[in-house]
């Protein structure tokens, strides 16, 4: 199961990332037990006798040691043991992770990070979600909680990030899908949106152009501060509005090139991602299988 801001999105997967059926619903967002009651009856119309355990990739940060989600910006989730719940809800292993983890984990597994090692993942949408592979490794942190790479900062005492972050001038405040719909209503006016934005600049719209040049630029300094830190060989790039690449491609290829340090800038390559809008579904079902190995 993938919650994300706008949508949950549930699947049968199996081990190799192959999908057999989905459904998806709106992301309720009046309260947690709306959203949690959403989930259920996802995975209860979806579940036959080949299920052997529920995978759940959630935008929030997680705690580990008791599989609970403990904040989350977008959504109503929070200081709730999702992993709990789902056993017994479901009576079957059930693992939990960040939404961003999980589609790393795809991406490296059956997607565009094949092969590599080192891989930062980047899922452009509502806000930005981060997945780090390290050393051939799934990286979580001491207690699950590591890469919240939206929340990096870009800019000190910029503009108020999203949702119930009260931090500023985060990654996500600067180059996500919701700070490409502000921008597309301060350029094309009060009715324009993301898709907008992005069609007229497909179409070739001087000032859609641009507005889409600078948030190429922010996404190239996000990932230089990435590519110096952890030496990558891919970055890839997905969610929503991570299908505008062929857009933010050059201008953040251009500021990659100026603020990375060699060796690690030259080494790096900034690909899409393979998988789509199934590759969140695709990594939880993945995490899914390490609960139920773990139960033997």
């Amino acid at each position: 199961v993938d919650v994300g801001g706008t949508k949950i999105l549930a699947g049968v997967v199996d081990r190799a990332g192959r999908v057999a059926a989905s459904r998806q619903c709106p992301t309720p967002h009046k309260s947690q037990a709306a959203l949690l009651d959403a989930i259920a009856s996802l995975v209860d119309e979806l579940r036959d006798c080949t299920v052997v355990a529920v995978g759940l990739g959630v935008p929030s940060t997680i705690d580990q040691r008791d599989g609970r989600a403990v904040f989350s910006v977008h959504v109503p989730l929070a200081g709730i043991a999702l992993r709990a719940w789902g056993g017994q809800r479901f009576r079957l292993p059930t693992a939990v992770d960040n939404d961003a983890n999980a589609a790393a984990l795809a991406e490296w597994t059956a997607g565009a990070g094949r092969g590599a090692l080192h891989m930062v993942m980047l899922t452009l949408g509502t806000g930005i979600g981060g997945g780090l592979i390290l050393d051939g490794r799934l990286y979580r942190g001491a207690v699950g909680a590591a890469a919240e790479l939206g929340h990096m900062v870009l800019q000190y005492g910029g503009p108020p990030c999203q949702g119930a972050c009260r931090g500023h001038g985060h990654f996500e405040a600067l180059t996500s899908g919701t700070a490409a719909a502000e921008m597309a209503r301060n350029t094309l006016g009060p009715a324009a949106d993301t898709p907008a934005l992005v069609a007229r600049a497909r179409a070739g719209d001087p000032s859609a152009l641009q507005a889409m040049t600078v948030l190429g630029e922010r996404l190239g300094a996000g990932i230089a501060s990435l590519v110096n830190i952890f030496n990558p060989e891919r970055v890839v790039i997905g969610g929503g509005f991570g299908e505008a690449f062929d857009l933010l491609v050059g201008p953040a290829r251009r500021v990659l090139a100026e603020e990375a340090l060699p060796p690690a800038r030259d080494i790096v390559r900034v690909v899409p991602a393979d998988l789509g809008g199934e590759a969140g579904m695709i990594g939880a079902a993945l995490i899914g299988f390490e609960a139920a190995d773990a139960r033997g």
